[in-house]
């Protein structure tokens, strides 16, 4: 099921159970941020994105080792080199995403999708030999090459996936058109997707909108274009569907991750912006904060969780 209508996507959603999957990655994979820097590119369509004499390339490798030593902690984590010709080539989750199951939540041939980014910039990511190599050829996963088709689909920028029950909420813009989605959703087997227009200004629904282990999610209702969606969202979730303030989504609160089945990860700047109500709220859903200083890499325009590649 594909819908633009959230009344009859969730009354569908709420027939599913959650066997789809397991709700977090088995492991995950970063690229360094080797020769970060403004792309001038990514830049046109990302208000995040800071000016050029804001980048301080030493201090976001320092602070994505850290980040490296975090994950690492609790799931494998492997880290590819980057590359000064990528330099937004840190936020991998955009260009590469995988998938174990079908529609119907059977276990079917590991798979990894290449996305297709918009701006030229980011397109040279996808014709990354090693990281291909590395899916296709240690971990023995089919390749889905999306790269080369017309139609942008920024993979797990664009769409937040609900692993547990197999649902896909992905944001329209000018990174993810609707053939996009489409793509998406039948390349991941999701069950059921939702298509939403972001608000204008908005670039990836990863920035407005996390799910948490398919049990939790952070909604920032200022990223929608409607927020009747994010209310919908919200209360399927309930009680744990948090809405977030526009000073958490600033701080990138919503670009938050769950790697383990009671951690959520997000940045220095988005743990200090959470409201006391928020945390509780966290911690009511059964998750403790873990954060990682990330000021220099949101320099970028992007946080934690689009620094994070996920492997299932």
């Amino acid at each position: 099921m594909i819908s633009r209508d959230p009344q009859a996507f969730f009354a569908h959603a709420r027939g599913l159970a959650a066997d789809f999957g397991p709700p977090v990655a088995r492991a995950a994979f970063l690229v360094a941020p080797d020769g970060f820097a403004r792309a001038e590119q990514s830049a046109g369509d990302n208000r995040y994105m800071a000016a050029a004499e804001g980048f301080d390339p030493g201090r976001a490798s320092a602070q994505h080792r850290e980040l490296h030593r975090s994950l690492a902690e609790v799931l494998p984590t492997v880290c590819f080199a980057g590359d000064p010709d990528t330099p937004d080539a840190l936020f991998p989750n955009n260009v590469f995403a995988t998938g174990r199951a079908d529609a119907a939540g059977d276990p079917a041939p590991a798979r990894y999708l290449v996305g297709r980014m918009r701006h030229p910039v980011r397109q040279r990511e996808a014709e990354r030999a090693d990281i291909r190599d590395f899916f296709g050829q240690v971990l023995g996963y089919a390749e889905v090459d999306l790269s080369l088709q017309p139609h942008p689909c920024e993979l797990t920028g664009s769409a937040v996936i609900d692993r547990a029950r197999g649902l896909g909420y992905i944001g329209l813009s000018e990174r993810c058109d609707e053939a996009g989605a489409r793509l998406i959703h039948q390349a991941l087997g999701l069950r059921a997707s939702l298509l939403f227009e972001l608000a204008p200004g908005e670039y990836h629904a990863n920035v407005v909108l996390a799910v948490l282990a398919g049990r939790a999610a952070l909604i920032a209702p200022a990223g929608f274009a409607d927020p009747a969606t994010a209310a919908a969202i919200a209360a399927f979730y309930a009680p744990h569907g948090i809405v977030l303030s526009a000073a958490e989504q600033g701080a990138f609160a919503a670009n938050a991750i769950a790697l383990s089945s009671y951690r959520v990860w997000m940045s220095g700047g988005a743990g200090r912006a959470l409201s006391a109500d928020s945390r509780a709220a966290l911690a009511a859903a059964g998750f403790a904060v873990v954060t990682v200083e990330l000021d220099a890499i949101e320099a970028g325009g992007g946080s934690l969780r689009c620094c994070v590649g996920e492997i299932f």
